[in-house]
């Protein structure tokens, strides 16, 4: 064994190892439990970051610890291709999508594996291929043959610089959140999923996930959005018309004075168009096409609006009431339109104020009369039912009850469950897509393509525009096609799905990436399925993790899958920052990667990833914490090193034969060590705490070393477990460590060790002793020492002795196996 470290050697040794011999490559073996362990795929953006580094890192401990206990892991890596960068690249450098993505994979994955990272490379795939998304076209068509996929006319949010429809969760604080413009209002034909008819199982089965973290629960909860209350018609003033409202105050139905429709609502043209009112309401609908909804909705904004010169009849007591349209109400919410009840809600109070509309009181505390002239607040509690007719005098949540049950009987309303939650939008009028597979007929009206002539191929030949536009429509060969239905000329859909769709399901394709003829095999899904322990960042609670719970459960409900939920258990790492902020090219504050790699080795890289912090938790890079670990791996080679020749040919201790209290020490250490890594990693995650175990156990043979008298089978023992419990987070090294100390094989295919339970009972334990609870000596007793043999030890004790001189002890506490702590005057 070489007497320095050098860790380019090692790992491009092991590195090759692994490789020629197909390590990680797995198939189902039901003779072994399974173990599925995925890191969210990446983006293939041209380098690997921090962050990745952080991510992956994670997820092969778990792996390499799993396989070393004997599960068959699968644990596979891909990329999620299709995308925005791709296209703007294209744009900007007049490369080709498909060119710098695939050079970008390339990259990538020489980094990936450079990290030693345990991927089946087997199963790899990119989503921007057509054998890849000839299933994601596949899916859509038994979403659209199931009534889940429709097409609409929409109000959507449109970004004008990337020239495309956002989803409102892409969306952040009113810009678009890949490029920072502000985001406008635009009505386009639109393609939807409909995950709202999943939205009550997506909200119950959360119930179903006690692996996941409570605050991505409660963040899916709070999209979800789900609320309960009464549903019901307000009729048009002189008009066939009824304009339909959700309320969770059905308890206050007698205090609307007047109603809010959302500018984009359908019913505000025809009630308007030709009449007085008509060019003032065009004139504030243009001007909200470009607000969007964060600006339209604060509490902090000014409410404003415009009467439509129309009425409607509340239907709980005759009253005609005015119809606006205000900022504050928007399409994608409820009905798109809103009964106004000022006294009670502080939006309509404050709109009601601005413009001169009047206030009813309808719900009053207790012994305190309101009077709506000198309110200057909305009164939102409760209280008791005023001015409501028959419901006078009740409570209000009683009252709740009992004006939607004399709705029903009425049958003018009924009681109903609403959601926050709006289908998912697919739609993108961009390139770098998987194309929609559904063509247009003048005779037949829109056709999806047959399964037999998927995939519908993105053409390479393109030409790119600067204003951003998609260059499918100008591609004549690609629009124009045939008819599946009736054989005539017929045009192809020219929208590409959102990149959300590919990334909802590949967690099912590496179960069987090879399979042509179907998205997957359904007996290689059943054995790998679900994803056993899965790791992304926060970032993706709602958006990826809400679809692929939306997808899974569509697949569960068509018989295509067993599980109805697609992860068992789910981390969500924190953030890797430098000087307290997020690394980013903008601040200047990255750290790359590679070199890193190249400076200090993979292992090190590992090794302060997963030590500087708890994996939930963000990490503050630190460039003396990564020589320290670097440092640390040295001083273990050259521990291994001086051991090495010594104890290659000796058998590691077997209980039974005489111990010295040294060699008993070094056992307890071992055996701890191997306890707390197992119990980190298993049940924790604390890969930090493991690791400190770890360098404490390195520490404690350094002290061994300079004894005398030596026990070499106590010390192979101690190295062994050393070698064993730290390959999961630097695997080359490990490899190198176990061939050197004479161990058969790869380090990472044998067993994880055991901790004897023996071995961690010490004859004698340090207990700390305390004057007037200030440490000020430690001392050996023996191990189940009761308070008064404690007492005494501490007592006898010089520097005690010397300390106690002339003061009065009060008393002495003792905490059995801990403390001793001495009160004195």
């Amino acid at each position: 064994m070489e007497s320095k470290y050098n860790f380019k050697t090692v790992e491009a040794k092991w590195q090759n190892f692994w490789e020629e011999n197909g390590f990680y490559i797995v198939t189902e073996d039901k003779t072994k439990p399974k173990y599925y362990d995925l890191e969210m795929f990446p983006y293939p953006s041209g380098n690997l970051h921090m962050g990745h580094v952080r991510n992956y890192a994670i997820g092969d401990v778990v792996a390499r610890f799993k396989t070393m206990n004997g599960y068959n892991v699968l644990h596979p890596m891909g990329w999620d291709a299709f995308g925005l960068p791709a296209e703007n690249a294209a744009i900007k450098h007049g490369i080709h999508p498909s060119i710098w993505t695939d050079s970008n994979i390339e990259n990538m994955k020489r980094q990936l594996k450079s990290m030693g990272i345990s991927y089946d490379w087997t199963r790899e795939f990119a989503t921007c291929k057509p054998e890849y998304y000839r299933f994601t076209q596949w899916l859509f068509l038994k979403l659209y043959e199931n009534g889940l996929a429709y097409k609409k006319k929409a109000a959507v949010n449109w970004c004008p610089s990337c020239a495309t429809v956002l989803a409102n969760e892409q969306v952040v604080d009113g810009d678009c959140e890949r490029c920072g413009t502000r985001v406008e209002k635009k009505s386009l034909e639109q393609w939807f999923f409909k995950i709202t008819d999943y939205a009550e199982r997506l909200l119950n089965d959360l119930d179903k996930l006690p692996g996941w973290p409570e605050k991505v629960k409660i963040m899916q909860k709070n999209w979800i959005g789900r609320s309960e209350g009464c549903e019901f018609s307000l009729a048009i003033d002189g008009s066939d018309e009824t304009v339909s409202v959700f309320t969770t105050r059905p308890d206050t139905v007698f205090g609307i004075t007047y109603m809010v429709l959302a500018p984009e609502h359908p019913l505000v043209e025809k009630l308007t168009r030709g009449t007085p009112y008509q060019q003032a309401v065009d004139e504030f609908i243009d001007r909200m096409k470009f607000l969007n909804e964060i600006d339209r909705t604060s509490t902090e904004g000014e409410k404003e609006g415009v009467f439509t010169g129309v009425y409607a009849i509340n239907p709980a007591n005759g009253e005609k009431v005015p119809i606006w349209i205000a900022n504050y109400v928007l399409m994608e919410y409820g009905t798109g339109a809103i009964m106004a009840v000022p006294a009670h809600d502080q939006r309509d109070f404050e709109f009601a104020r601005k413009y001169g509309l009047p206030i009813r009181v309808v719900i009053e505390p207790e012994g305190m009369p309101l009077d709506p002239n000198a309110m200057t607040a909305a009164y939102e509690g409760g209280g008791v039912m005023v001015n409501s007719g028959q419901f006078d005098g009740l409570g209000n949540e009683d009252g709740k009850q009992k004006v939607i049950e004399w709705m029903e009987a009425l049958g003018i309303g009924r009681r109903a469950v609403n959601y926050r939650l709006r289908d998912w939008l697919i739609s993108r009028q961009r390139y770098w897509g998987a194309p929609i597979p559904i063509v247009y007929c003048d005779n037949c009206g829109p056709q999806p393509v047959p399964y037999d002539k998927l995939p519908v191929i993105l053409p390479l030949e393109v030409e790119f525009r600067p204003t951003g536009e998609s260059p499918l429509t100008y591609v004549e060969e690609f629009v124009n096609t045939e008819c599946p239905k009736c054989g005539g000329p017929a045009k192809r859909e020219t929208d590409t799905m959102d990149t959300f769709v590919c990334s909802s399901w590949y967690y099912f394709r590496y179960c069987s990436p090879h399979v042509q003829d179907r998205p997957w095999d359904k007996e290689a899904v059943d054995y790998w399925m679900p994803v056993d322990q899965y790791i992304g960042g926060v970032e993706h609670a709602i958006l990826h993790l809400m679809y692929s719970r939306f997808f899974t459960k569509v697949l569960y409900d068509l018989g295509l899958v067993s599980c109805e939920e697609p992860f068992t258990n789910l981390l969500t790492q924190g953030m890797v920052l430098k000087d307290g902020a997020k690394m980013s090219k903008s601040k200047g504050n990255t750290v790359s990667p590679e070199d890193i790699i190249n400076t200090y080795g993979a292992d090190t890289a590992r090794l302060f990833i997963l030590f500087a912090s708890p994996p939930e938790k963000d990490l503050e890079w630190s460039d003396q914490g990564v020589e320290g670990c670097y440092r640390f791996l040295n001083r273990v080679w050259r521990l291994v090193a001086e051991y090495s020749n010594q104890v290659r040919g000796v058998k590691p201790y077997v209980p039974g034969s005489n111990l010295s209290a040294a060699d008993r020490e070094l056992r307890y250490r071992t055996h701890f060590t191997i306890k707390k890594v197992t119990e980190d990693i298993e049940k924790r995650f604390n890969f930090n705490t493991a690791i400190s175990a770890i360098m404490e156990l390195v520490n404690v043979l350094y002290q061994y070393k300079d004894n005398e008298h030596q026990n070499l089978a106590v010390v192979k023992e101690a190295l062994k477990a050393l070698v064993l419990v730290l390959s999961p987070f630097s695997p080359h090294i490990a490899e190198e460590l176990w061939e050197a100390i004479g161990g058969e094989g790869s380090v990472h295919q044998q067993q994880w060790p055991k901790y004897d339970e023996e071995a961690l009972v010490k004859d004698e334990i340090e207990i700390v002793v305390q004057i007037n609870g200030k440490v000020r000596e430690r001392a050996m007793v023996p191990s189940g020492a009761g308070p008064d043999e404690m007492k005494t030890v501490a007592m006898s004790l010089d520097r005690i002795q010397e300390m106690l001189a002339g003061k009065t002890v009060r008393k002495v506490v003792t905490v059995p196996g801990k403390l001793v702590n001495i009160v004195v005057n």
